[in-house]
């Protein structure tokens, strides 16, 4: 295993490995490595292409801090944007947004017609974990419950909070819903295409449907928008890398969009669920809208998330995210892959 130094490149030292990390969620990046591009676009070079979840406990943690030179993480915004105010010295080269399942699930036999009722009943939120990044579970828990309370002109003055474990619990169920199933409370956020399943192993239905809402902005959260950082040094001294990074990072997009089976097969893998679980999580289109940007109102959408994350404790300083973002790596990308295809999607 290469040493954490060996991915630093300088002037004198050749890169030789490159770090690839991501949360178990579609992701064209995902796609990208899935189907070996990633290996392909670097073996030439002599730079190995490592992913962090298999490394060293030193070098996998990075997940979260991002002080590792050679990482690119496609991964949740709580742990980025943290790890930004934490000082890190990383940049935003992309966004995406892919609707994941977002839902406050009650009971079955709980009466509920609406947001409204959220009013006066006791709502789940993991506790803090060991620091801020890691606390990611409470963050979205909090955002989500807040969009639904919002929903019903509600906010949590209206309702009680009750801190359940941080993490899965020993059934590996969503924080929170072993506790809704023993009646400790009344109402757990939950995202992504486990949860789904799971919803439906402890007797849970859908009170609040978040995904359903219009305004995207009802919908920000963990990953929505999710962000794509790299270490400045590596943009730097090495953008050629960032760039074919994207490249075939855009490729992988344009590839899905017309491999939906393949798309839900890899997917399936990357989040321990079934196909069913998937289409219930993702729906029916998911695979069309997997290439990063960093327009203006996904910009927008990611700063809203910061301004809540730094309401509720979780960042050391407010983020500038239009700083943060560096537009020249992906514009380069989507050239380089125009010229490619000859202007033609694939």
């Amino acid at each position: 295993m290469t040493a954490l130094h060996d991915s630093v490149p300088d002037s004198t030292t050749a890169l030789d490995r490159i770090w690839y990390t991501r949360c178990p969620v579609p992701t064209a990046s995902g796609i990208a490595y899935n189907l070996g591009w990633l290996d392909e676009e670097f073996v030439a070079d002599g730079i190995a292409v490592g992913v962090l979840q298999d490394a060293t406990p030193e070098i996998a943690d990075r997940h979260f801090d991002h002080r590792l030179v050679g990482l690119f993480r496609e991964g949740g915004n709580v742990p980025a944007l943290v790890a930004r105010s934490d000082g890190a010295p990383t940049r935003l080269i992309g966004l995406t947004w892919i609707d994941e399942w977002q839902s406050v699930l009650v009971r079955d036999d709980t009466e509920f017609e609406g947001p409204s009722d959220l009013r006066g009943l006791r709502l789940a939120v993991p506790g803090w974990a060991e620091d801020r990044a890691r606390s990611f579970p409470r963050a979205m828990a909090l955002h989500g419950l807040a969009s639904a309370l919002r929903l019903g002109d509600l906010t949590f003055d209206d309702v009680t909070l009750v801190e359940v474990e941080g993490h899965a619990s020993r059934t590996g169920r969503w924080p929170g819903l072993d506790a809704l199933a023993a009646g400790e409370v009344d109402a757990v956020y939950v995202k992504g295409a486990r949860s789904a399943e799971q919803a439906r192993e402890v007797g849970a239905r859908t009170a609040v449907a978040l995904d359903r809402t219009p305004d995207r902005s009802g919908r920000v959260n963990n990953g929505t928008p999710r962000p794509i950082t790299v270490h400045e040094q590596l943009l730097q001294e090495r953008p050629d890398v960032v760039v074919r990074f994207l490249v075939r990072t855009l490729r992988a997009a344009a590839w899905a969009s017309t491999h939906v089976d393949d798309v839900r097969t890899i997917l399936g893998r990357e989040v321990g669920s079934g196909a069913g679980g998937v289409v219930t999580a993702y729906g029916d289109d998911f695979h069309r809208w997997l290439a990063p940007t960093l327009d203006d109102d996904r910009l927008t959408l990611l700063d809203q998330q910061q301004r809540f994350l730094g309401e509720h404790g979780f960042l050391a300083g407010p983020v500038d995210v239009a700083a943060w973002a560096a537009h020249e790596p992906l514009e380069a990308a989507s050239r380089i892959l125009a010229d490619e295809l000859g202007g033609e999607t694939r």
